[in-house]
């Protein structure tokens, strides 16, 4: 900051000279105090808070009895998981009044490596939103599948030198960080020596394990699922990130968990958050009228959204309206609704009701487009063949994604291939290796899908994004794969030979270059289709579901382009059940 900006700041904030903008007439949420301060006013000067009190100036906002809430922080968020880019999705989230996210690219940086966190840098400047990021800690995610990169500690490096990036992102990892291993040590230490944070992503870790894994640094973690393992953490000093996304629904569970001593250590996050759910419910709007409905306080649950978040992640710029910070400021017409009327970023009215109102500057995605490299795929890799009929499964749990680890009877030709019976709702599913042209193609069983007819194929595959597949025949299944790969990834649906349904992703094979009302509207088509046409249980989100089923780090039972994976024996294992 120059000497005359910071003159005028304090020549505005003592009341010498005119403020830039004064919204007047607000009830202005104390997220400090935990109270309301009323009748008092809010003045800004280039694009910073510099007074709460009686001010003149140049331009007055009248907030007509709102209350003046700091901007929303989502703690944790993965932009590609909502299929849009940076740009569209702050047109998306701004006017439900989310200012700041922070954003883990670990999606695009497995498939393109740095070229992906370049991009989404680069993206970010086409938004108000203030886009953070964290650098992806786990690329490839695991060593048990095959992703498009690698990002070892040599280079982090100079990326967690940047400002825009506030420490590692997801150590998922865990047996890594508990085991102690040499490669680990060193991405581990490349965070800790520059002074960055470093997120958690630990389910079902415990005891001296957990412990061992929070030891080195590790503040935070999103993944739970139960009270008993939010208290176990929270007890060991770790931020919680109460997760309520399109794919995950954690938030109420974990509600019963937070009381007026440790709710200063949770936050709100969505991880993901498709156009359609934030189209139908918002975003930490939503998250804080289901905070309220669960008995937190109003002023409890903005904590969540914003103080809590920018001391975690270390923005000591906003988090609260207070002369110093940043005029991050939502109106809000009450605390139970969380209706936004106004949404104001650095001082500047960024939405009105609803509407998003800068225009958007969209960034060149040459460099992340397509990058498909399938070698060697054809139907013959997709025969499932079994030394017995009793075999493993993995069980889907409708609304989680986490899988049970199931097993079954199934029938088997002559030559011991998988016969698919209609009676029973067990179909194959294939994860085709997309990056390095391996070969490789993982084949299992998956159980309460309910496909009834055709194949679904995505290239959104958590987390590395080879291709998964899912049908009830070889044919389809693998015209899905094929068609897939021609049309540089994305979604596709077929049916008796033929495609029915389809959506391109452009960026990196997980991203469309649409808008989020494009986007929306083609999910819902797909999913109309996935439903009536090939008879998905109506029970399960066809996409993503199938999205986190390559997920080697969730429990119980994955599939990578590798095989079938125990998650909690951290080996593979045959189909056999034996």
């Amino acid at each position: 900051m120059e000497k005359h900006s910071l003159k005028k700041r304090i020549d505005t904030a003592a009341g010498r000279i005119p403020a830039d903008i004064v919204i007047e007439n607000c009830k202005i949420v104390d997220v400090y105090n935990s109270s309301i301060i009323e009748g008092k006013s809010i003045a800004i000067t280039d694009g910073c808070i510099v007074g709460i009190g009686d001010y003149k100036g140049r331009q007055t906002i009248d907030a007509k009895g709102r209350y003046a809430a700091p901007g929303f922080i989502d703690g944790h968020i993965h932009i590609e998981s909502s299929f849009v880019t940076p740009e569209e999705i702050g047109r998306l989230l701004v006017p439900h009044g989310t200012t700041t996210i922070i954003a883990d690219s670990h999606e695009i940086v497995n498939v393109c490596g740095m070229d992906g966190m370049n991009y989404m840098l680069e993206a970010s400047n086409g938004t108000k939103l203030d886009i953070r990021y964290m650098l992806p800690s786990c690329v490839p995610a695991t060593p048990f599948e095959n992703a498009g990169a690698v990002l070892d500690a040599e280079r982090m490096r100079e990326p967690l030198k940047d400002d825009r990036i506030l420490g590692l992102g997801e150590f998922m990892n865990y047996p890594g960080v508990v085991g102690a291993d040499d490669n680990v040590l060193d991405k581990l230490l490349t965070a800790i020596n520059e002074g960055k944070i470093i997120d958690g992503h630990s389910p079902s870790l415990a005891g001296n394990e957990l412990n061992a894994y929070v030891s080195c640094g590790i503040r935070t973690d999103h993944e739970c699922t139960t009270v008993e393992e939010m208290l176990d953490r929270l007890s060991r000093g770790v931020y919680i990130l109460l997760r309520e996304g399109s794919a995950s629904h954690d938030l109420r569970t974990l509600l019963k968990a937070v009381t007026p001593a440790n709710s200063r250590r949770c936050l709100l996050c969505s991880d993901d958050r498709q156009p359609e759910t934030i189209f139908r419910l918002g975003h930490l709007d939503n998250h804080l009228r289901i905070c309220v409905k669960e008995g937190i306080s109003p002023i409890t649950a903005i904590q969540m959204a914003s103080l809590n978040a920018a001391e975690c992640y270390g923005l000591r710029d906003r988090g609260a309206i207070a002369p110093g910070l940043r005029a991050d400021i939502v109106l809000l017409d009450d605390l139970h609704n969380f209706n936004v009327h106004q949404v104001f970023i650095k001082g500047e009215e960024v939405a009105r009701e609803g509407k998003y109102l800068p225009e958007i500057q969209r960034s060149d995605i040459s460099a992340v487009q397509g990058r498909f490299n399938v070698k060697d795929f054809s139907i013959g890799k997709l025969k499932l063949k079994s030394r017995s009929k009793h075999v493993h499964v993995i069980d889907l749990i409708p609304g989680s994604i986490v899988t049970a680890k199931g097993t079954a009877e199934i029938a088997l030709s002559e030559e011991g291939e998988f016969i698919r019976q209609p009676d029973r709702d067990i179909v194959k599913i294939a994860v085709v290796e997309r990056h390095n042209g391996t070969g490789n193609v993982g084949l299992g069983l998956l159980r309460g899908y309910g496909i009834k007819s055709g194949a679904v194929a995505l290239s959104i595959a958590h987390d590395s994004h080879n291709i998964i597949a899912v049908g009830t025949n070889d044919e389809d299944m693998a015209m899905a794969v094929e068609n897939l790969i021609k049309q540089g990834g994305g979604i596709i649906l077929v049916k008796n030979g033929n495609v029915i349904n389809s959506m391109a992703l452009p960026i990196a094979g997980i991203m469309s270059d649409r808008t989020g009302e494009w986007v929306s509207e083609k999910l819902a088509q797909i999913h109309k289709d996935a439903y009536e046409q090939l008879g998905i249980s109506k029970e399960i989100e066809p996409v993503m579901t199938l999205c986190f089923m390559p997920l080697v780090v969730i429990p119980e039972i994955k599939l990578s382009d590798k095989g079938l994976f125990d998650v909690a024996r951290q080996t593979f294992i045959p189909i056999e059940a034996l």
